[in-house]
């Protein structure tokens, strides 16, 4: 599972074979889900609401670096790591 971001205990990774919508997955603790990039809703899974909001925070705020790790995984080469919430 490449990992692309680590905040809070919050662990963000995007897979490489992957299809559908652009997204990306989120962990924390046992709770896994899936969120698209483009409107940031969350398509898979489950998560506690303050890591969800956390999450949404910061994908909002790097939403163009998730979607370039997108087509990088899709292209099969390695994704670029995305700085962590503050």
């Amino acid at each position: 599972m490449p990992e692309i971001s680590r905040f809070l205990g919050i662990v963000i990774f995007i897979y490489y074979r992957d299809h559908g919508v652009p997204h990306f997955h989120a962990r924390y603790g046992e709770d896994v889900a899936a969120f698209s990039i483009e409107d940031l809703k969350l398509i898979a899974g489950q998560m506690p609401k303050r890591p969800l909001a956390l999450i949404i925070e910061w994908a909002f705020e790097h939403r163009l670096e998730l979607m370039e790790n997108w087509h990088l995984a899709e292209a099969g080469k390695p994704l670029k790591k995305i700085t962590p919430l503050d």
